[in-house]
């Protein structure tokens, strides 16, 4: 069989010959099954060495799966972990995503930390903050229910931690009164971050809070785009109040951070010391429902789906977990395209993704934030939220002549866009497909 693709370099995978799984790859799938009785029991693996046509067999491991299954599935006896937590050995983190219901996550002490030092090391741009102080403000969803993400309405500086100050109390950064944004806006001029990290959105919102009120933050050298996918608006938006170098920053909580490069420039690598990412092309019929065979018949080029195996983790190790994100192949690296959920198939079987809403919308054309909605086979809405309102005869043309023949869109100009129960949005909303 052949051997699958992978985002890795193949120096971390290491030689293999005779149909063999390389050592490196072999030795911690072998480390996933002794730590986790979960894997042994969906596919029990043989003690000889392991071929790829039998790790191909290994059931890719789903989102769903693991909130079916519940987390306590991963440990031969969850009391050793109710005793970790207890005494601060493992760590709990709650997430919900978009789409599914909310997930436990266990975590060894310190593995967060770790990964995410891992993920500056392999960025030019924010290696520079590791191994000293700096000062960070995160600005994100409000989905947590740990210690990770310790954000409780305490004034500041009580939400200062280790250098890192989590601003806002609340989801929904629309919904945020003007009060909220003074309170906000003067704690960062307060800790003059080195970084800035958050939601697309809601970072795009805050340089409008910024600028509206004059305020400026020279300390800043780096903007972490995470949390969902950015557009392109976004990006300029943050740039124009915010001027630093902006990184794109892709992971899950359940997976760890994935794949780090700059923003918009298509340069994203797999963060090599945390997973190994193993790219399922993707089947061109649009479906969307559940992964590809693997073998690239049918698939769109370059285009794949990520079965992500963490590296040296101990607490839930995840093997050939698929994420649900897409990503695409291009000489000088890799694009996160979005979920799977969020892309559209035109009828000839091309696909639309964000990037490509953004490079059809005009030239003149600016907003804090999108969302383009299918509201039937060939009709879509296209709500922005901007502080004038545009040419909506350009804005829906060119996004109708980019979306297909005989395809209309309707524009209009909102106060807000409402995010989902998780407080992440969605820039790109096809209808669901059966």
């Amino acid at each position: 069989m052949t051997a699958p693709t992978f985002a890795n370099p193949p120096e971390t995978l290491g030689p293999a010959s005779n149909g063999n799984v390389p050592a490196a790859l072999e030795q911690e799938v072998r480390r996933i099954y002794a730590r986790s009785p979960l894997y042994g029991r969906r596919f029990p693996l043989h003690a000889e060495p392991l071929q790829w046509s039998c790790y191909q067999e290994i059931p890719a491991l789903s989102k769903k799966e693991i909130v079916e299954r519940g987390h306590q599935a991963f440990f031969e006896d969850y009391a050793v972990i109710e005793r970790g937590l207890a005494s601060k050995r493992f760590e709990y983190e709650s997430t919900g995503g978009t789409t599914q219901s909310p997930m436990t996550v266990i975590m060894e002490e310190g593995w967060w930390n770790a990964q995410t030092e891992r993920a500056y090391r392999a960025s030019p741009i924010l290696r520079q903050f590791v191994g000293r102080p700096y000062r960070k403000c995160v600005l994100a969803p409000v989905g947590c229910s740990s210690n990770l993400c310790p954000y409780e309405d305490h004034p500041f500086p009580h939400r200062y931690f280790d250098g890192v100050v989590y601003l806002n109390l609340s989801s929904d950064p629309f919904a945020f009164p003007e009060t909220e944004w003074d309170r906000i806006v003067v704690e960062l001029q307060a800790t003059q971050p080195e970084v800035l990290e958050g939601e697309p959105v809601y970072l795009s919102l805050l340089a409008r809070a910024a600028k509206k009120r004059g305020v400026k933050v020279p300390s800043l050298k780096a903007v972490i785009l995470t949390y969902g996918k950015a557009s392109a608006q976004h990006g300029a938006r943050i740039a124009e109040v915010f001027p630093a170098a902006q990184v794109d920053l892709y992971g899950s909580t359940e997976a760890g951070y994935l794949f780090v490069g700059e923003a918009f420039k298509d340069n994203s690598q797999v963060i090599d010391a945390n997973a190994f990412i193993e790219l399922v092309p993707w089947p061109s019929t649009g479906s969307g429902q559940g992964a590809s065979t693997g073998s690239g018949e049918g698939a769109l080029k370059d285009v794949f789906q990520i079965f992500v195996t963490t590296r040296d983790r101990e607490a839930m190790p995840l093997l050939r977990y698929h994420t649900g994100d897409i990503v695409q192949r291009f000489p000088t690296g890799f694009r996160l395209l979005g979920r799977e959920s969020g892309l559209y198939f035109r009828p000839d079987g091309s696909l639309v993704s964000p990037t490509d809403v953004d490079a059809a919308l005009p030239t003149d054309f600016a907003c804090w934030h999108y969302s383009l909605v299918q509201t039937g086979e060939n009709r879509w809405d296209f709500h922005y939220v901007a502080d004038h309102n545009a040419d909506h005869r350009a804005v829906e043309s060119a996004l109708a002549a980019m979306l297909g023949a005989g395809v209309r869109v309707n524009a209009f100009r909102r106060k807000f866009i409402a995010p989902a129960a998780s407080g992440k949005f969605a820039l790109l909303k096809p209808l669901a497909r059966a």
